[in-house]
């Protein structure tokens, strides 16, 4: 029997015990990274937590909705269990009729009847590190390997352990200016996320220093359920042209090939990261966003808007 739970009635433990049990469980799920990045949320749960499925939420207007977080790529219902397309139906179902608008990005392993629901197609990238680095190196392409080159050429040097703010900072400054809809509370919430990531034991850090001993680049991966995410990154125009950024990469991936732990690039649909990390050998994985437009017509239009204009 599927639940419908608000966050003071779940149980935590057996909640991220579900996650962590899960085939598919991954970061996203755990209640400690919700409690980061949602605003609010509740949750679907099916008899002992077998099954879960977060409902990350908002309010606007008095409409009641569920969204996406940032730094969130894929929630969704998670499972100890055989996942059908059939179960997937009854957990969207029980979605309580309160939320008028739905647009979350569900797991890979969530399978839906797209006769019945509105799906839109995204694009991940993951890469096994399973082989020797050697075996990982043959697999980069050809502009891969002379952007590798190039970063050595420039005096780029990998360092672990650099500080997310200095990284935040290099965003902001940089690619963050075009994005408005981050702001100083998502910022803050992105710190927060890190350190806490960090003292879960669940992050690191790796920065590329120009010939300046300079930082030019960071990242920061966030480790769970066997996948390390590519989570987060920042780049200043000088790192971009050393390509700082594969140097970072190709590090990470020498450190841990060899290993049972996959690299999960986050993303993306835009043609121009996906090629980068096609790049390094990975595969492209699908997964879906879920969409559910309950509302009347004459505040259908308003809603998306501001919410678009606001974010989430």
């Amino acid at each position: 029997m599927i639940r419908y739970l608000k966050y003071e009635d779940i149980d935590k433990e057996k909640w991220d015990d579900c996650i962590r049990r899960s085939f598919n469980g991954n970061l996203y799920g755990y209640s400690w990274f919700l409690d980061v990045v949602a605003e609010y949320w509740e949750g679907l749960v099916e008899d002992e937590y077998e099954r879960v499925f977060p409902l990350t939420q908002n309010k606007k207007f008095g409409i009641h909705y569920l969204y996406q977080p940032f730094f969130t790529q894929q929630l969704g219902i998670f499972s100890k269990n055989i996942l059908s397309k059939e179960i997937v139906t009854e957990f969207i179902k029980a979605i309580p009729g309160k939320f008028k608008y739905v647009e979350i990005l569900l797991n890979a392993f969530n399978k839906i009847d797209e006769a019945r629901f509105e799906v839109l197609p995204m694009i991940n990238h993951e890469l096994d590190l399973i082989k020797p680095y050697p075996g990982h190196l043959k697999s980069f392409s050809k502009n891969t390997k002379r952007n590798i080159k190039k970063a050595e050429n420039e005096g780029i040097v990998i360092a672990r352990n650099v500080k997310p703010e200095s990284i935040i900072k290099m965003f902001r400054s940089n690619r963050g200016k075009d994005i408005s809809r981050l702001g100083d509370m998502e910022y803050r919430r992105l710190k927060r996320l890190f350190y806490t990531c960090i003292y879960k034991g669940a992050g690191e850090t790796f920065g590329a220093m120009n010939k300046h001993n300079e930082l030019c680049a960071g990242a920061f991966f966030a480790r769970a359920n066997r996948k390390a995410i590519f989570l987060f990154s920042g780049m200043t125009s000088d790192g971009r042209d050393a390509s700082a950024m594969f140097g970072i990469m190709n590090e990470f991936i020498k450190i841990h090939a060899n290993s049972h732990l996959t690299l999960d690039f986050d993303g993306s649909n835009n043609p121009n990261l996906a090629r980068f990390y096609k790049g390094f050998g990975s595969r492209k994985i699908d997964y879906s966003k879920l969409i559910i437009n309950k509302l009347p017509f004459y505040i259908n239009v308003p809603f998306k808007l501001m919410r678009k204009i606001r974010g989430s």
